[in-house]
Parts: structure tokens; C-alpha cells; sequence
């Protein structure tokens, strides 16, 4: 069989593990990056330099032919630099776009005046970066809106380049519900090049710019991520507005089911959980569901079974549902809850009341923490995500790899990794229920609780979910079949 040439990739993503995270974007792409370089390609990732940025154990050194590189967005004139780490544990080289007017802000993201021209620059910095290097990608990996004008970019600003004669565009949709929307009065700042009938113009008209929509109209070839979700976003429920261009790009769109980071989520060699545990020996969960209610002051011992939260406190992820069904439910049946997260002061409120309330069976922690997200996870017996809708998801996929059952709606990348449990076959790896409704959600919990007293049962349910493999030994390779497939087609 003749050897592969390794792929040349140059992967652009507003987030990046951990150096700048606010959900699963940062996960994917630096997990994503991280498997193609182990896998032997040239990847060149590009990033901004924040402010915020986690720089802790990092030599970052300056790209000498990188520095002050002059650029014009719209009549604005600036300069940026472009520095350079390796990531540890992987070596992969992580390339950092300095431009403090930008990118020191306090955040990755902000509702400020010029919150397109930080992403612009993204964009164009990734093309000029490659200029420099004359590095000649045969992919451009662009993530979610902050990277979608590059396929337009390369069509019109920077079509006179050779340099990108072959290159081929990926855009990959991590949520459809952000689209970076602008009103068209940006338009200057674009720099087309003439290049402005490329823009959607039905949007034009109606006065607004809209990124994620620029890239879906321009790219090679979209990708999301799950096979599930790649279907509800050609339909009018899930679409939030593009579904009709993209079911004219429905056999450019394809589902890739995520990864996870098996390096770092491995209760068999998890630094951060107090006891490791596998498959064949699974005395080290019951020592971390102790020591997680000992932290957080749940009653009840280890017979007590114990749910799970880790989320954004948004609509997306079904609390709503929650607070319609936890506050009966835990005075009806006997369990303890640990939740982990923040978002809508609404629902913060909501499990704050619920933890001052019922002090010994429910514990809020408000905002995040990598270390109790893990101990959650290796703690908790059952994991609750009743998301309205879920792209793909990774908490499911952790609980699994941990032996933590889920619950899950049947949606997006929670229907393509769960499977629904057969009692009488002990077949399957959670509970998965269809309506979004509060009977549903109920009926769940009840089913989860009512399965977890079945002890034979529910050890072999674990184990059906701790067999299952997400890594992205297995959903990368798809992702590099998909990039050898476009680059051929050149």
C-alpha cells in the first residue's frame, strides 16, 4: 500500500484548550489539532493572543518575520505580530495573533463596537500568516463564524495569491444558534476587493452582514458536529435561519460525531479525581462518589444514588425542564445532586434556592471548576443532560468513558452516542427520552433511579458505556479521510 503524503492544514478557531476556553469549541479544536499532528500532518493552528490567555508553563517566542506586520481593516491601519508556543504533552505548534487594540479586552468575546474587526483580522491574519511562511495548505479548517469569511477571503482579497491555487476550505459549525450578525454599514471593513456581490444579498438589503452565512455560501465543504445534527439543521426547527441555504449545500454538508481527550478524560488515569477506577475494577468510583459527597456535604452515604450537572445555565441545555421537575422529584425519591455551572441569573437563582433548601441532598457550585467538572464525572452515578438541543455534546461522552449513566434527549450528538437502555438484555448505555416535555423528563429520572437499585443490571450498563470509544483515534481519522477526499478533487 503507498504511503500518504502527510496533509498541510492550517486550522483557525477563536478558542483553543486550555489556553482559551469558553465551551466546546476549545476542546474540539485543540483535541482535533493535536490528533493530526500526533498523526504525522502539518498542522499550523492560529489563535488571538487574549489577554486572558492561560500562559502558565508555556515558552511563547515572537515569529521574528511575524512582527508588526502592517494591515488595513477598513480606513483603520495597524499592525500585528504573530508569536509562537508549543503545546505541552503533544508538541503541537501553536501559533498566537498579538494585537492588543483587539485582543486585550478582558475576554474572548465582547459586545463591543468593533467585535467584527477582531474577527476579521483573525481571518486575514491566518491567510497572511501563511503568505509569509509560503506555506501552501491543502486545507484551511475554519471554525464556527469568528474563521467563516477566510473561504470568501481566498476567493476575492486573496485570489491573486498562487500560493492558494489548490488550498480547499472546510467550515465547521460547532453551534448554529452563534452566526456573528453585523449591520452591512461594516461592509468597509471587509476589504473585498471589489469582491461585495460575493456577499449573501437578500441580507444585504435587509441591512445586516451575517459571517457564519458567508461561510456556508463560500466554503468547499461543512462539516458538523454529529451525524444527527447535520439533519435538524436543514430543517426549520434547528436550521435558526439558514436552513434553506443549506439544504442547497446538503451534499457538501457532512456529520462528524466529536472526540474526546482521552488523555485527559481517563478515570483510569485521571490526576485530578481522588482514586483511579476501570472496567475490572471499579472500587476506585465508589471511593470518588464518597469523597465528592464528603466535598460537597451531601448526605446519605454511597447506597444514596447521585445525579450529575455540569453545563452552561442556558435554555439550550433544558433547565427550564429542571425546575419544573427536580424540586418534586427530590422530596418524591431518595438522591442527591451536585451542579456545576453559571449563565442565566435566572437559573443560578433557581439551583441556589434549591441548595438552600434541601442543604443535605443538593449542592450548587456557581462558575466553573476543572477539577470538580472531573469529580463530578468519576462521582456521580448518573449524569443529567435534557438538552432542548445539542449539537454534539462531550459530557455524555465523559460520562460513559467514567461509568456515570446518562440521560439525555434524543437530539443531535446525544442521539448518535447514547443508547437506550433494555433492561432485560442489560444492553445499552443510558436513558434517552424523545418529547421535550416535563412527563419525559420525569418519566427519565424515574426510570435511571428505578434502574440503579437493579445493582447486576446497572454495573453492566456502566460497563456497556466505559466500552464505548470516542477517541479521537477513531472521529479524526474521518476527518482526515474527508480532507484527502477534497484535496484530491482539486
Amino acid at each position: 500500500m503507498p504511503h500518504k503524503k502527510p496533509l498541510k492544514i492550517c486550522l483557525a478557531s477563536s478558542e483553543f484548550a486550555p489556553l482559551a476556553k469558553t465551551g466546546g469549541l476549545a476542546d474540539v479544536s485543540a483535541s482535533l489539532a493535536a490528533y493530526l499532528h500526533t498523526a504525522g500532518h502539518d498542522v499550523r493552528l492560529i489563535l488571538p493572543f487574549y489577554d486572558t490567555l492561560d500562559t502558565s508553563g508555556l515558552d511563547i517566542v515572537p515569529v521574528d518575520y511575524l512582527q508588526q506586520v502592517p494591515i488595513s481593516i477598513g480606513p483603520r491601519h495597524g499592525h500585528f505580530s504573530i508569536d509562537m508556543t508549543t503545546l505541552p504533552g503533544s508538541g503541537l505548534p501553536v501559533y498566537l495573533l498579538r494585537c492588543p487594540d483587539l485582543y486585550e479586552r478582558g475576554g474572548l468575546y465582547t459586545r463591543d463596537d468593533d467585535e467584527h474587526r477582531r474577527f476579521i483580522l483573525l481571518s486575514r491574519a491566518a491567510i497572511e500568516m501563511c503568505q509569509h511562511m509560503g506555506f501552501a495548505p491543502d486545507i484551511f479548517h475554519c471554525h464556527d463564524w469568528h474563521t467563516s469569511l477566510i473561504p470568501l477571503y481566498l476567493k476575492t482579497t486573496y485570489a491573486w495569491d498562487k500560493l492558494f491555487s489548490r488550498t480547499r476550505s472546510v467550515l465547521t459549525i460547532h453551534n448554529i444558534g452563534y452566526q456573528g450578525i453585523f449591520d452591512a454599514g461594516i461592509i468597509g471593513d471587509l476589504d473585498l476587493k471589489g469582491g461585495e456581490g460575493e456577499l449573501h444579498q437578500d441580507d444585504l438589503k435587509l441591512g445586516r452582514i451575517n459571517f457564519l452565512k458567508t461561510g456556508v455560501l463560500h466554503a468547499h465543504q461543512l462539516t458538523t458536529v454529529s451525524p444527527t445534527y447535520a439533519q435538524e439543521i436543514l430543517g426549520d426547527e434547528y436550521g435558526m435561519g439558514l436552513q434553506d441555504l443549506l439544504r442547497t449545500r446538503s451534499n457538501s454538508l457532512t456529520g462528524i460525531l466529536n472526540g474526546i481527550d482521552e488523555a485527559e478524560w481517563n478515570p483510569e488515569s485521571d490526576p485530578l479525581i481522588p482514586k483511579p477506577y476501570s472496567a475490572k475494577n471499579l472500587a476506585g468510583k465508589a471511593a470518588c462518589k464518597l469523597a465528592l459527597m464528603d466535598d460537597l456535604e451531601l448526605k446519605g452515604g454511597g447506597e444514596r444514588p447521585v445525579i450529575g450537572i455540569v453545563t452552561r445555565l442556558t435554555s439550550q441545555k433544558g433547565i427550564d425542564l429542571m425546575q419544573k421537575v427536580l424540586p418534586g422529584l427530590l422530596h418524591e425519591r431518595d438522591f442527591a445532586l451536585a451542579v456545576l455551572g453559571s449563565g442565566e441569573p435566572r437559573y443560578e437563582r433557581f439551583f441556589a434556592s434549591l441548595q438552600n433548601s434541601l442543604r443535605d441532598s443538593v449542592c450548587f457550585y456557581r462558575g466553573y471548576s476543572n477539577k470538580l467538572a472531573h469529580w463530578i464525572e468519576a462521582g456521580s452515578d448518573i449524569f443529567l443532560m435534557p438538552s432542548l438541543y445539542e449539537p454534539c455534546g462531550l459530557n455524555q461522552m465523559y460520562s460513559l468513558k467514567y461509568g456515570t449513566v446518562p440521560i439525555v434527549r434524543q437530539t443531535g450528538g446525544l442521539a448518535d452516542s447514547v443508547q437506550l437502555i433494555d433492561p432485560g438484555a442489560a444492553t445499552g448505555t443510558g436513558v434517552v427520552f424523545r418529547d421535550y416535555n416535563e412527563k419525559a423528563l420525569k418519566w427519565a429520572i424515574n426510570a435511571a433511579l428505578d434502574l440503579y437499585a437493579n445493582k447486576p443490571v446497572w454495573k453492566k450498563i456502566m460497563k456497556n458505556g466505559m466500552a464505548m470509544d470516542f477517541s479521537w483515534n477513531h472521529q479524526g481519522s474521518m476527518y482526515v479521510d474527508l480532507f484527502r477526499t477534497l484535496s484530491a478533487s482539486r
